[in-house]
């Protein structure tokens, strides 16, 4: 779907800002995409970069000083594997996690000595999916983290348990729902992570499977002050009618937020 559609039917249902999407979505340039964003009365979040953390042999700050350059707002880090797409990865041995863990300790403290944010996105594919690798990241490293329900579960991490045992390290929310049956099936190798995307595995808020209201309360209870950035990924092979697709799981999404309230 071309820019001009995605963001006219953000603002037309309301939504305050954006994450800057894949490479090459919007103007690289940083005065001509602010300029766009704002024709249509949109902000910009932050962006989402996968890096190779654990290469010993890589050094990651070059690129994420670049990064916090180029995009305004929280830089969501993924633990990239070097490999193209997510349906595979490699096993880390323990040298390559101590140069994860050390990268992440860095880019944390270069981004807060710039007064900017950066948080790890627990991924799907990337090298910090399954739960105990989230767990080594909370207790080996202290970069914040980006709480995405979905890649949570899938991964193996129930997203409700890890707001009430690490709200103090979440930063960012990225909030979907999500099948449980098909999660399980991509947890367990059955079906590539690919395919259960587009077969349905990510549902608008309130369909799925995720305590998403409570969820929210436990954030917020926490005092979470953050982004809630909703995303309803989603695998297209044409173009959706207006008001169809990824616009009307919006819409449904907002009303529940909304309803939540009452």
């Amino acid at each position: 779907m071309e820019p001009v559609r995605v963001l006219g039917e953000m603002r037309d249902l309301g939504l305050a800002a954006t994450e800057l999407g894949p490479s090459g979505f919007l103007p690289g340039a940083a005065q001509e995409r602010d300029q766009l964003l704002s024709s249509y009365g949109l902000g910009l979040v932050g962006a989402f970069v996968p890096i190779v953390l654990h290469d010993p042999a890589s050094d990651p700050l070059p690129v994420v000083e670049r990064a916090l350059d180029e995009i305004g707002g929280v830089l969501v880090l993924a633990a990239a594997t070097g490999l193209d797409g997510y349906d595979e990865r490699p096993v880390l041995d323990t040298k390559a996690w101590s140069t994860l863990l050390a990268n992440l300790d860095a880019i944390a403290a270069h981004a807060a000595a710039r007064d900017r944010l950066v948080t790890l996105h627990p991924h799907v594919g990337t090298v910090v999916e399954r739960r105990a690798e989230v767990e080594r990241v909370l207790g080996g490293c202290s970069i914040p983290l980006c709480l995405d329900t979905g890649h949570l579960l899938v991964g193996g991490t129930d997203p409700v348990w890890l707001a009430r045992f690490a709200a103090p390290r979440i930063a960012h929310v990225h909030l979907k729902d999500v099948d449980v049956g098909l999660a399980q099936q991509v947890l367990n190798g059955d079906v590539a992570y690919t395919n259960a995307v587009r077969d349905g595995l990510y549902r608008p808020l309130g369909d799925g499977d995720i305590d998403i209201s409570g969820l929210v309360r436990t954030l917020e209870g926490a005092g979470y002050e953050g982004w809630w950035v909703m995303e309803q990924d989603t695998v297209l092979t044409d173009a959706p009618a207006e008001g169809d697709g990824p616009y009307d799981d919006v819409r449904r999404s907002l009303d529940f937020l909304a309803g939540m309230g009452r």
